[in-house]
């Protein structure tokens, strides 16, 4: 450690350390603008200069290296008109608009220059202007003559998101951040260049000029969206959420969200938001009151069960919805003897239930200080944005990281190794990096593996696995929401499960949604979730679930509602018009109280941020009342606590130690398939994944939300006649749809890549298993 004296006091900091960071550490200010503890240090906005003893003029205190007995002062005369000066050079060009700026009230600059700014301006010249430009529907660039070139946001797409999409161009005063040459900025996690930016030159598009910071009310809450259970900072006003950002909290989301977490609060308000009760008559949509509603679903729920039996009743949840949800979900149907009960609409194999409880096997911010990594099945940067970016922090570090995977993504992550498998070869792929560790660590491969021969990139990956374990060597086989939605799951977690075990590393599932694992752990579960709808019920009761975009089968789901009696769908918004009996309008996670639990185990509760939306009531309180009104015991809850202290335990925030990703099971092998299927691969694009996403109006206007298009490879692509561009018609089980073009040279010879989860492909079957491909004929084209 070296030690300083910096203001009068004494500070000890790592060698390598620069005096703003003894700064922090004695709780110090400094002013500064360039400098970000999460980004590198660039020492172009000269704020931090500050006075060291022996040195001639000030120095930046984010660009010094400490170094032993120095003394530094940040508040001396010397430092203060230095600062000063440097404030001034800052408002030369800066633009007098603080009265209509998006950033007044919140904004760094206008902060100093209270304090480091002079009354009046000395510089008499015009100011420079610089052209709006346009990065898209998400971050504004329209008063980028307020840029200070700090170059926060450049550094940001380069060292953390992986993608340089703002750089600096022209020098001196003619200096300007902007996009490349006709690009806009489609990061997943753009929105945080918005939070970077110090002055008001990156501003929200959607919050831009809807309110003022002081007006607005903090509250905090948690994400419903993917598995890391992000924090955030609600604001509200007028009882309408204006704006989210992120909560810090270093053990999960640092001070990052994704896009999806930041800006999908535009769906909240909606038009399509069910605000009322609506029971359907004669075909017609009805508004009613809650007590008619319910009272109807009572009555119609208990004919169906005495006419047909509890076993013809299914109630299906999803993973977006509370604990205190699911664990009510499931409470009144299995005391009202139905247990068709289940929230893993896009799982196909149950062989692990009773055994595994699936969750990240490890501290989501041990992601960072991986040394090796093999990742399966995953969409990794659409699916988890966040923990992508712990991922690529720990490969900067040195980590190693392999691929399996059936498309050639890129996560803008350097990937030491890729084995791109047609999905259902992927066994045989994870059957030669077994047999390659087996090799590796000189010992016997599992039983049924001495056919099998591992290829040049099944051994690389098994050398960058199969190091000596010890401090340096923290690793994780990691398995996707492909292979935990894969017809052959089981059998890919146990090899899975092999590998880990031998190469001494943490096995986990980076897991699907908010509160999969909360779902699990409050038994929301059925025999076999598959059979909901392959086996058509005469009663479902949806509770957030869209089924027609959610379902492993989208196509047989819808058949099976179409055909069902009664269809009660517990939602924040209209759907299912066509297959729906009753329409019950339930709280988005904005406008409840509840808890996520997320991949590592930890349980965080949230209060509702606004007042429910029209009749809108929370769905823990529907779910009692029907409970009472099925004539159920123990349906007496006054508060989402209470519920949650029964499904989990009071007090209690880590669930780790109920969780378990090791099977008994026993290990098979597979050889690859000859190729001669054409198979499907079908992510869910990340705008795509849950109610609210799917409805957020500037997430929709985004490149990811574009429509799906079929991916052909250029084999496959030849020989049908088929070129980038054309209209294709892709068929599977009943259904068929014309779907536009792309090539990809590095799909395996036999994929093709439709997504699920949207409107448009969900006339189709399976996310996995055969599907055929042809050229659109002229009619179709026609009628496309």
């Amino acid at each position: 450690m070296v030690e300083i004296e910096l203001d009068g006091k004494k500070v000890e900091v790592p060698p390598g350390s620069m005096v703003m960071d003894a700064a922090n550490k004695l709780g110090t200010y400094i002013p500064h603008f360039c400098y970000h503890k999460k980004l590198s240090i660039a020492a172009n906005c000269r704020m931090c200069l500050v006075e060291v003893e022996k040195a001639p003029k000030p120095l930046p205190a984010c660009a010094t290296p400490v170094s032993p007995g120095m003394i530094v002062r940040s508040h001396s005369d010397k430092a203060v008109q230095a600062q000063k000066s440097v404030m001034e050079f800052l408002l030369i060009n800066h633009p007098l608009d603080c009265p209509i700026c998006d950033q007044g009230g919140e904004c760094q600059l206008q902060d100093l220059a209270v304090g480091y700014g002079k009354g009046e301006s000395r510089y008499k010249e015009e100011k420079r202007v610089v052209t709006p430009k346009e990065a898209g529907p998400l971050i504004s660039m329209e008063e980028m003559a307020r840029c200070i070139q700090c170059t926060r946001c450049v550094r940001f797409g380069q060292e953390v998101a992986g993608v340089m999409e703002f750089g600096m161009v022209g020098r001196g005063e003619h200096s300007e951040i902007t996009t490349f040459v006709g690009k806009t900025v489609d990061s997943e996690v753009s929105g945080n260049m918005i939070d970077l930016c110090p002055v008001g030159a990156l501003t929200s598009k959607p919050f831009r000029f809807s309110a003022r910071p002081w007006e607005l009310q903090r509250r905090r809450s948690v994400s419903p969206h993917d598995s890391l259970g992000s924090n955030l900072i609600v604001q509200v006003k007028g009882g309408k959420v204006m704006r989210v950002l992120p909560l810090e909290n270093e053990h999960i989301n640092e001070c990052w969200l994704s896009d999806k977490d930041r800006f999908s609060y535009e769906s909240l308000d909606n038009a399509s938001r069910l605000i009322n009760p609506m029971i359907k008559q004669g075909g017609q949509w009805q508004e009613t009151d809650w007590q008619t509603a319910l009272e109807y679903v009572a009555h119609g729920l208990r004919n169906i069960r005495h006419e047909h039996g509890a076993d013809s009743i299914a109630a299906v949840g999803t993973a977006h919805s509370t604990v205190e949800e699911l664990y009510l979900l499931q409470k009144a149907m299995k005391g009202f003897g139905v247990n068709n009960v289940d929230f893993r609409l896009r799982q196909t194999d149950f062989a692990l239930d009773g055994q595994v409880v699936p969750h990240l096997g490890l501290p989501i911010a041990d992601l960072s200080t991986l040394k090796r990594v093999l990742v399966v099945g995953s969409f990794l940067r659409k699916d988890h944005p966040l923990a992508a970016l712990r991922i690529r922090a720990a490969v900067k570090s040195g980590a190693k990281l392999s691929i399996v995977h059936g498309s050639h993504d890129d996560n803008l992550i350097p990937t030491a190794n890729r084995l791109i498998a047609a999905p259902s070869d992927w066994l045989a792929a994870l059957s030669e990096i077994a047999v390659a560790v087996a090799a590796a660590k000189g010992i016997a491969a599992p039983a049924g593996f001495e056919n099998i021969q591992a290829g040049d990139v099944a051994k690389s990956i098994a050398a960058t696995l199969a190091v000596e374990n010890g401090a340096e060597s923290l690793g994780a086989v990691l398995l996707g929401n492909a292979v935990a939605n894969h017809p052959q799951a089981s059998k890919l977690h146990a090899v899975a499960q092999w590998i880990a075990e031998q190469t001494g590393m943490k096995f986990g599932y980076f897991v699907e949604a908010a509160n999969t694992v909360g779902g699990y752990l409050v038994g929301a579960t059925s025999a076999n979730a598959a059979n909901l709808f392959a086996q058509p019920k005469k009663a479902y009761v949806l509770l957030n679930a869209e089924p027609e975009l959610d379902a492993a089968n989208p196509s047989q789901a819808i058949r099976a509602l179409q055909g069902a009696e009664m269809v009660v769908a517990m939602s924040a918004f209209k759907h299912g018009m066509d297959y729906a009996d009753v329409l019950l309008p339930i709280s988005p996670f904005s406008e409840t109280a509840g808890t996520f639990v997320n991949c590592e185990g930890r349980a965080q509760s949230f209060n509702g941020t606004v007042k429910p939306l029209g009749e809108t009531r929370p769905a823990w309180k529907v779910l009692r009342v029907l409970g009472n009104l099925l004539g159920l015991q123990g349906f007496d809850y006054e508060t989402a606590e209470s519920i949650r202290d029964e499904a989990l335990g009071k007090g209690v925030t880590d669930h780790s130690a109920k969780l378990n990703n090791v099977a008994n099971l026993t290990v098979s092998a597979a050889s690859y398939g000859n190729g001669s299927q054409v198979e499907r691969l079908a992510d869910v694009p990340i705008y795509f994944t849950d109610a609210l996403a799917r409805r957020s109006e500037p997430l929709q206007r985004t490149a990811d939300a574009q429509a799906p298009l079929a991916t052909l490879p250029a084999t496959l692509a030849e020989q049908l006649g088929v070129k980038e561009g054309d209209l294709v018609t892709v068929s599977q089980g009943q259904g068929a749809v014309n779907l536009v073009a792309a090539i990809d040279t590095r799909l395996p010879a036999n994929v093709v890549r439709v997504a699920a989860g949207h409107e448009l492909t969900s006339v189709l079957g399976d996310m996995f298993g055969s599907i055929n491909v042809s050229k659109a004929t002229i009619q179709a084209a026609e009628a496309a």
